[in-house]
């Protein structure tokens, strides 16, 4: 007799893996929260004067906060048919990377460190996220994104080009009397102002560069607003709605409404 009842296994699975479902979406509202409180906590804790008041407050969250993880990794792990397939997933690695630190700055003392990888934590999110009212969206988005990808790399080629030449430009016109020391400096000018960040390092102080530098700013709003139409033109032809389900079997995510059967390797879903 099995030490898991298949009956459990699916129930649990149900619970972890498919946000569709009321104790889903229970399940996945209180893990958002469990994370983002656990992200502030580590955030505070880099913070010297409130750690020395409340190091010890924040210890015991952050091992209430560990605990639930590995659990909840454990359950991950005993829900699939496939235990493997999620253990050496992307989001499984995230997983373990975000239980991990806490076991070995125990075993390993002075690995402050790791408190970075804790916030991998935070990652985690974006899988959560797969609430029903986020679903159609997120795909339009993946699916305009992976049309316009071409388009994409053409246009930031010809960016690239254009800063280049705007910044050779620059370079000849104010010369490192001006702070523009080197082409490559002019460059990072001609990047900083054509995106519109203006850090302010550098200034052009002839006629000409701040002629020359109008044009760029002018030129960077236009330039911002070309990859939004051309992912915004991709929204035309959407995508099949698909649902949370997840394969109980293989793991398998982003089925249709109407299916019943995983596309990847044929087992009955719900």
């Amino acid at each position: 007799m099995p030490i898991i009842s298949e009956t459990f296994r699916k129930k649990l699975h149900t619970v972890i893996y498919e946000a569709d479902t009321p104790a889903g979406k229970f399940f996945d509202l209180s893990l958002i929260i469990i994370i983002l409180i656990s992200v502030i906590a580590v955030m505070l804790e880099s913070v010297a004067s409130i750690k020395i008041k409340y190091g010890y407050e924040l210890a015991v969250l952050e091992w209430v906060v560990t605990i639930f993880f590995t659990l909840e990794y454990i359950a991950r792990i005993v829900a699939g048919n496939r235990p493997w397939n999620y253990i050496f997933s992307f989001y499984g690695i995230v997983d373990l990377l975000a239980t991990l630190p806490k076991y070995l700055g125990l075993l390993f003392p002075g690995t402050g460190f790791l408190i970075a990888i804790r916030a991998i934590r935070l990652l985690r999110i974006f899988r959560i996220l797969k609430l029903v009212h986020f679903v159609g969206a997120s795909n339009q988005l993946l699916a305009a994104l992976k049309k316009s990808r071409v388009k994409i790399a053409v246009f930031l080629f010809s960016v690239i080009v254009l800063c280049i030449i705007l910044g050779t430009l620059m370079y000849m016109i104010e010369g490192p009397e001006s702070g523009f020391t080197s082409i490559p400096v002019s460059i990072y000018w001609t990047i900083v102002t054509l995106t519109t960040v203006g850090f302010g390092d550098i200034t052009p102080v002839t006629p000409v560069g701040q002629f020359v530098s109008m044009l760029i700013m002018i030129l960077g709003y236009g330039i911002i607003a070309v990859p939004t139409g051309l992912v915004t033109a991709q929204f035309i032809t959407a995508p099949p709605h698909e649902n949370t389900q997840s394969c109980p079997n293989c793991g398998a995510e982003h089925h249709r409404d109407n299916a019943k059967f995983c596309y990847n390797c044929g087992y009955k879903i719900n």
